[in-house]
C-alpha cells in the first residue's frame, strides 16, 4: 500500500482518509475505551497492509468476514472475536454516517454467536453474599472495603476501583454519599449505609486523600485486574464457587 497504516498522531495535511476516520471515530472515546478500540482498529488495519486492502475504501463485506475467519484462527475464542470487532464495527458505522464510504461494510458480516450461560450471571444468593462480605474482612481492611462496594453498593470492578477518600466526604440530607463517574462517563451520586461506612473508614485508616482500596502487599492504587484476583481470593476463602 502506498499510504501508511498507523493510526496516530492526528496530521490530516498527510493522513490516508482511513487514518482520518480512524481518529474521528476514537476522539468519541477515553481511557480503557479509547484504548481498547485503538488496538483493536490497530489490527484492522494491520491485516489490511498484509492483504494488501485499504482499511477504509473499497473494503467488502467479503473482506470483513475474511477478517473475522482470521481472527478465529488464530486460537482467539467466539465470544473475544466479538469483542475485537466492537472497534472495526463502529469504524465502518461512523464513516458511512460521516459520509466517507456510500456503504457499510460490516453492517451485515457475520459474527460467531456467542451462547450466554445465565446461571453465571445470577450473582450471589442471600447467605452466598452474607459469607463473602464477612470473610473479605478477615482477609484485610481492603478486602473488606472492596467487598462492601461491588456487594451493597452493586459498583463495577472499575467503578470501585476508581473510589477515592475524597469521594465519599460529602454528607447529603444527613447521609454520607459516595460520588463516582459510572458507566458512559455518567456522574453518580449514591447513599452510604452505616455499615458500609465503617468499612470503608476502616480501610482509609489515617489517610485523607488518595485511592481508598490498595494493594495490600504494595500498597499501591488497585485496578481492575486487582478486583477480580482480590475477588476470587474472598470467594475462594468463603468456599463460594466461581464458575
Amino acid at each position: 500500500m502506498s499510504a501508511p497504516t498507523t493510526l496516530l498522531p492526528f496530521q490530516p495535511s498527510s493522513m490516508s482518509t482511513a487514518q482520518l476516520a480512524a481518529v474521528s471515530f476514537l476522539a468519541r472515546y477515553s481511557g480503557r475505551t479509547h484504548t481498547l478500540y485503538a488496538f483493536q482498529l490497530r489490527q484492522w488495519f494491520a491485516w489490511c497492509e498484509a492483504n494488501a486492502l485499504d482499511p477504509l475504501v473499497g473494503v467488502q463485506r467479503a473482506h470483513v468476514e475474511l477478517y473475522i475467519r482470521s481472527l478465529g484462527d488464530r486460537g482467539l475464542m467466539d465470544s473475544s472475536v466479538v469483542t475485537m470487532m466492537h472497534g472495526v464495527r463502529g469504524f465502518f458505522r461512523f464513516a458511512h454516517i460521516d459520509g466517507l464510504i456510500p456503504a457499510d461494510p460490516a453492517v451485515y458480516a457475520r459474527l460467531p454467536k456467542v451462547h450466554r450461560d445465565e446461571s453465571r450471571t445470577q450473582g450471589l444468593d442471600r447467605l452466598e453474599l452474607i459469607r463473602f462480605l464477612q470473610v473479605a474482612q478477615t482477609i484485610t481492611v481492603h478486602h473488606g472495603a472492596l467487598a462492601y462496594l461491588l456487594g451493597i453498593n452493586a459498583l463495577r470492578a472499575s467503578e470501585a476501583a476508581a473510589v477515592r477518600i475524597e469521594d465519599y466526604a460529602d454528607t447529603l440530607r444527613g447521609h454520607r454519599v459516595l460520588h463516582l463517574v459510572g458507566k458512559g462517563n455518567k456522574p453518580d451520586t449514591m447513599p452510604i449505609t452505616v455499615p458500609v461506612l465503617r468499612v470503608l473508614e476502616a480501610c482509609r485508616g489515617d489517610r485523607t486523600s488518595g485511592p481508598l482500596v490498595l494493594r495490600p502487599l504494595t500498597g499501591k492504587a488497585i485496578d481492575r485486574r486487582d478486583v477480580y484476583r482480590m475477588v476470587a481470593r474472598i470467594a475462594k476463602a468463603a468456599s463460594i464457587r466461581v464458575t
